[in-house]
């Protein structure tokens, strides 16, 4: 007789009692993603496209652009994109769970979450509101643009984003944001 496999079920309150160990935790709906600290060339992409992203809606005043942002649905889900666009208007000090409203969620691919960021995570930030995702994958020197549940657009020249609620396009060279980037 086969026994039934019980996956552990959390908290957003649990995540506290996790060590700070350079993991990133995360849950869906009570399920644990943990995922290792990102790689130097990692961070030089998110850095470059936050940079980006800053220029065109927070230097203006139109809205934040943070690295790594929260999405948060109590009890069960905090997701943690890479970087997170929302609107202006929500204070600093406001807690991530009062953030409602989430204009773009970009996750760069890693050897370790490439299969979460892909599969998972993609639709769930759709699933939660988000309207636009992207996946960034520097092996293919590719971005996957989704706005709806499944595969997305593939972009290898210039991304165009539309920011929600906003008569701006955003325009981002992928040859400026994966420039001197190895494929290995």
């Amino acid at each position: 007789m086969a026994m039934a496999i019980s996956v552990p079920r959390y908290t957003i309150a649990d995540l506290e009692r996790f060590p700070n160990d350079g993991n990133r935790y995360e849950l869906l709906d009570g399920v644990l993603l943990v995922t290792p600290a990102p790689s130097h060339a990692h961070q030089i992409i998110v850095s470059r496209l936050q940079l980006r992203l800053m220029q065109a809606v927070m230097i203006p005043g139109d809205g934040q652009v943070v690295g790594p942002g929260v999405i948060t649905v109590p009890p069960g889900t905090q997701l943690e994109p890479d970087i997170l666009v929302h609107p202006a208007r929500y204070a600093i000090d406001s807690k991530w769970e009062e953030i409602d409203e989430h204009w773009l969620a970009v996750e760069v691919l890693s050897r370790s979450s490439r299969v979460y960021d892909r599969e998972i995570k993609r639709d769930a930030y759709i699933a939660l509101g988000v309207p636009e995702v992207w996946l960034v994958d520097r092996w293919n020197m590719a971005v996957e643009v989704s706005r709806a549940q499944g595969p997305g657009e593939i972009v290898r020249d210039v991304l165009h984003w539309r920011v929600p609620a906003l008569a701006l396009e955003v325009e981002i060279s992928l040859t400026e944001v994966f420039a001197a980037m190895s494929t290995r």
